[in-house]
């Protein structure tokens, strides 16, 4: 159950771009898990989500602090930023972040969250960042391939493939 899109992004600023498209579809209660390699655009993706959700704050990696909450500037949700990059899958570290307690009033988007955090939803919106391989437009040019996987009952009949 579900839906499934698959989207070339050329620059960061369409990265960006559809952040703030994919915010139009997110409500309180949804997890995002987001994966791909270090540079991929994971951050800016969220930051786009940021900006669609207009919550308070700048929307950076929050590497160092492993989570960070942005409240809703507009009477949304709270975007709950988490870097699970340096918890090593222990679920005693992620349980210590309370993210099921956020879960229901908030957006919780997770970056490197694969394998980690799935047991917090059933419904999920899985989305892993590519580099788009063959690209010869050369350095300037770093295009992206974006899998968007809606998992569970929530992302049934959610048209992930308009946001191509």
């Amino acid at each position: 159950m579900g839906s499934h899109a698959t989207l070339t992004v050329p620059t960061p600023e369409r990265m960006g771009r559809l952040g703030r498209e994919l915010a139009a579809l997110l409500r309180p209660g949804d997890l995002v898990l987001l994966s791909g390699e270090l540079g991929a655009g994971k951050t800016t993706l969220t930051r786009g989500l940021g900006e669609g959700l207009q919550v308070r704050g700048a929307v950076t990696s929050p590497t160092f602090v492993i989570a960070r909450v942005h409240p809703s500037l507009v009477g949304g949700p709270a975007l709950v930023h988490v870097d699970a990059y340096r918890l090593g899958g222990n679920l005693d570290e992620m349980e210590d972040l309370d993210l099921d307690v956020s879960l229901p009033e908030s957006v919780i988007v997770v970056e490197w969250g694969e394998g980690k955090v799935e047991q917090l939803s059933e419904d999920r919106l899985e989305v892993r960042i590519e580099r788009a391989l063959g690209d010869t437009a050369g350095e300037d040019h770093d295009p992206r391939r974006v899998v968007l996987t809606g998992i569970g009952p929530r992302w049934t009949g959610v048209e992930l493939e308009k946001l191509a």
